[in-house]
């Protein structure tokens, strides 16, 4: 019987695993690219306005 849930739990992780990447390709070729000059940089998260509602934090 252990051997039998061990096999069980090997193809239920490769399953996940194929359909992870899997579903990481599909992505990478059907989403569009990400355009780095309209992203804000790295240093500037944090500053500027404050959110003007919906937002948790400003509770």
């Amino acid at each position: 019987m252990s051997t039998k849930m061990s096999k069980l739990s090997s193809i239920r992780i490769v399953l996940f695993w194929a359909l992870l990447v899997g579903f990481f390709v599909w992505d990478w070729h059907h989403a569009q690219p990400v355009n780095l000059r309209l992203e804000a940089p790295i240093i500037a998260i944090g500053s500027g306005q404050a959110p003007s509602g919906g937002h948790c934090s400003i509770f």
